[in-house]
């Protein structure tokens, strides 16, 4: 096996079961924002931190200042101690167009400068060595978007990056991570069918790639998965690989595989792929609230919660240790 799961014990008054929403790690701690129980329904707007030492949840109801209005197709990421959270749709079925910053030391809300126009169901990644977020694709509101963007930190300010082009189709859901010092879109849903395609951005160049990344074993075509830049590796877990006929109403045909994709090969490894009976595996699930994040000394993906085969939302939390080679 080329990884293993651990499944964390949570205590301390936590989020519960929800789709839809997002997480993002600093430090030792893990926050979570948004999503919803009932589908399209947000459930909250309260920030919640998990310490991950203790496994032990807070719901930070004291926040102050401009806290985000409830929403669910969310996006969150971090730099330094500051989460920053993107988008989604609110109880009007809305799509928006915020960018929040919460201090994690003060726990203080801010609303920040608007940039990208507004979306849900998009992804978002954090470069913390370059002081910048990134922002691709995503559900706007004349239909499903292809655009990437780039959000200073420290500058407050965004910058939209070139196009990629009419070869890497507009998509929600799609993944997205840095790896290698590029900015990787993988796959995501082009609005009939599932895509398995792979371009990447260089923030040097400026230049998009569509990459060949194939070989006999690759994930199928699929959105609203977990994704996380390890090294030179992007992980990429679950995901909707068939979508329902309710749509976003409906739980469709979820994976429970797990893959890494060399960045410098353009080939796939399978990671788990002995490991789905395991008691300490998520099983099959998309819509999950994920990030990559470091346990017990090791980087790895934690993935928070989703929608199940059974269009029941899940409460749970796995930490993944993905074992790759030691050019990672």
């Amino acid at each position: 096996m080329a990884g293993n799961w651990v499944k964390l014990e949570q205590k301390g008054a936590g989020p519960g079961a929800r789709s839809s929403h997002a997480i993002t790690v600093v430090g030792d701690t893990a926050y979570a924002f948004g999503g919803e129980f009932t589908p399209r329904v947000p459930v909250d707007n309260t920030m919640y931190a998990l310490d991950l030492k203790t496994r032990t949840w807070s719901a930070l109801t004291a926040a102050t200042g401009d806290v985000p209005p409830p929403r669910v197709g969310v996006t969150m990421a971090s730099v330094g101690p500051t989460v920053l959270v993107f988008g989604g749709r609110d109880q009007d079925h809305k799509e928006l167009d915020e960018l929040y910053s919460f201090d994690t030391s003060t726990h203080a809300w801010s609303l920040l400068p608007s940039g990208p126009p507004h979306r849900s169901y998009h992804s978002m990644v954090a470069d913390a060595e370059a002081g910048r977020v990134y922002v691709f694709g995503g559900c706007g509101v004349a239909g499903r978007l292809n655009d990437l963007w780039a959000y200073d930190v420290a500058g407050r300010r965004w910058a939209e990056l070139p196009s990629p082009g009419e070869a890497c189709r507009p998509r929600g859901g799609p993944g997205l991570a840095v790896a290698a010092g590029k900015v990787w879109v993988v796959y995501g849903f082009g609005g009939e069918d599932e895509l398995d395609d792979v371009h990447c951005y260089d923030p040097a160049t400026g230049r998009w790639d569509a990459v060949d990344a194939g070989g006999d074993i690759r994930p199928s075509p699929r959105s609203v998965f977990c994704v996380a830049g390890i090294g030179k590796h992007v992980l990429v877990f679950g995901g909707e690989v068939d979508p329902s006929d309710l749509g976003h109403l409906g739980a469709g045909k979820f994976s429970a595989e797990a893959f890494a994709l060399d960045t410098e090969t353009g080939a796939w490894k399978r990671l788990d792929d002995d490991a789905s009976e395991s008691e300490h595996h998520p099983g099959p699930r998309g819509w999950c609230a994920f990030a990559a994040g470091e346990m017990d000394g090791r980087r790895g993906l934690l993935v928070y919660g989703g929608n199940s085969p059974t269009n029941d939302r899940l409460g749970d939390i796995y930490f993944f240790h993905p074992v790759l080679d030691a050019a990672t």
